[in-house]
């Protein structure tokens, strides 16, 4: 499931090996700015791992025997049968690296088959808005609005819709659909932290530093 992950991480690793020492000025920099991402996802799938084995030594056998009872959310997100596409596992990858380019043309693939499916359609949306391109990410984010999805993810769309906006220099516009991702779902913090932002006009808009609730 992580192979393609660590596969990619690699060849950032080794491009940055290769090429570090002969390196200078600004593609110095770039590939030093590489090195910390990958330090800083390398310690985060440690982390998480340490957790996971934690959580699983805490499960005995009698547990395995109980029913499972998801929440309604998660039953619904685990149901969806584009979450288990490699199309899809490759384009989370491809996004975890900042490799949108790449996230895009795995994610248009999932949304071919499921164009239904509310959160690879975020996702893709959320790649086009990093490479600034804010036609085709509001396209993806108007369509999610007429799928189903939970409130969070609504909400998260609102934002997202509303951060646009601001980069259209629409901050009335923007401001009104940070409120009413809140509406949606009050206890999102990005929305509070982007109205604040747009108020005082300064600060760097936040739209996917929750995407990980929706797993």
């Amino acid at each position: 499931m992580f192979q393609h992950v660590f596969a990619e991480m690699n060849d950032m690793l080794d491009e940055i090996i290769k090429s570090y020492p002969s390196a200078e000025g600004l593609n110095k920099q770039e590939l030093l700015q590489k090195w910390n991402l990958l330090k800083r996802m390398s310690d985060g799938m440690l982390d998480e791992w340490l957790m996971f084995e934690e959580k699983m030594s805490q499960v005995g056998e009698r547990e395995m025997d109980k029913p499972a009872s998801l929440e309604p959310e998660q039953e619904a997100v685990t149901a969806l049968p584009e979450l288990h596409l490699e199309c899809f596992s490759r384009g989370q990858g491809y996004f975890k690296l900042q490799m949108y380019p790449q996230a895009i043309m795995q994610f248009s693939r999932v949304v071919t088959d499921h164009p239904e499916s509310a959160l690879t359609r975020f996702y893709l949306a959320l790649a086009y808005l990093n490479l600034e391109q804010m036609a085709e990410a509001g396209t993806h984010l108007q369509q999610i609005m007429y799928l189903k999805g939970s409130p969070r993810l609504k909400g998260l769309v609102c934002n997202a819709l509303g951060c646009i906006q601001v980069k259209l220099a629409n901050p009335e516009a923007a401001c009104s659909l940070f409120a009413q991702a809140l509406q949606y779902d009050p206890t999102l913090t990005e929305p509070l932290y982007n109205m604040e932002a747009c108020r005082l006009n300064r600060g760097k808009l936040q739209y996917a530093n929750q995407l990980t609730t929706l797993h």
